[in-house]
C-alpha cells in the first residue's frame, strides 16, 4: 500500500516543478506568501500572463485552476484560465460575485491588468466566506506589490 501512495506523490511533486515560476525578476516565494496571505484557500486560484504573452504564474492546483465555476453573469460556467488571455490585454480590472453550483457557497472572480506592471491576472475563489470580487482584487493588487511585482497603485478607478 505503501508503494502505491509513493507513486501519485512523486508525480504530484514532478508535475508541481513544471508549472510556470513567476513574473521575470519577481521571487516565486515572495509571491506564494504575499498571495498566500492575501487570499489564500484552497478554493483559490490566481493566474498571471504577461500582457500579450502566456501565463508566468499560478497560485492553487491544477484541479483548482480548472474548476468550472458560475461566470456570475448568466448561468454560463467558466475557470480561470478561461479568462487570463483578456485579462492580460484588458484595461481596467472586472469583479464578479455570485452563489456557487454548491449550497451555501459563494464565487468570486476577477481579472484584468496589475496596477504599474506589464501583466494581467484571473482569479477564482469558491468556499463558504469567499469575499466579495473587489475585495479579492484589492488584496491581490496589494499582495502583488509586497512581491515587488507591480508599482505604487494606479489612480482610484
Amino acid at each position: 500500500m505503501i508503494a502505491r501512495l509513493s507513486l501519485p506523490l512523486l508525480i504530484s511533486l514532478a508535475l508541481a516543478g513544471c508549472g510556470p515560476k513567476a513574473p521575470e525578476g519577481v521571487d516565486k516565494r515572495v509571491l506564494d506568501t504575499a498571495v498566500n496571505q492575501a487570499v489564500g484557500d484552497p478554493g483559490t486560484c490566481v493566474l498571471i500572463a504577461e500582457q500579450g504573452g502566456g501565463q508566468v504564474y499560478r497560485f492553487g492546483t491544477h484541479a483548482v485552476c480548472g474548476r468550472r465555476l458560475p461566470d456570475c453573469a448568466g448561468g454560463a460556467v467558466r475557470t480561470a484560465g478561461d479568462l487570463l488571455d483578456r485579462a492580460a490585454r484588458a484595461d481596467k480590472v472586472e469583479t464578479a460575485s455570485c452563489a456557487s453550483l454548491t449550497a451555501g457557497r459563494r464565487v468570486a472572480w476577477a481579472w484584468g491588468p496589475i496596477d504599474g506592471a506589464p501583466y494581467g491576472y484571473a482569479a477564482v475563489m469558491e468556499g463558504p466566506n469567499t469575499p466579495p470580487g473587489i475585495v479579492v482584487d484589492d488584496k491581490l493588487q496589494s499582495a502583488f506589490r509586497k512581491a515587488g511585482l507591480s508599482g505604487p497603485a494606479a489612480p482610484a478607478k
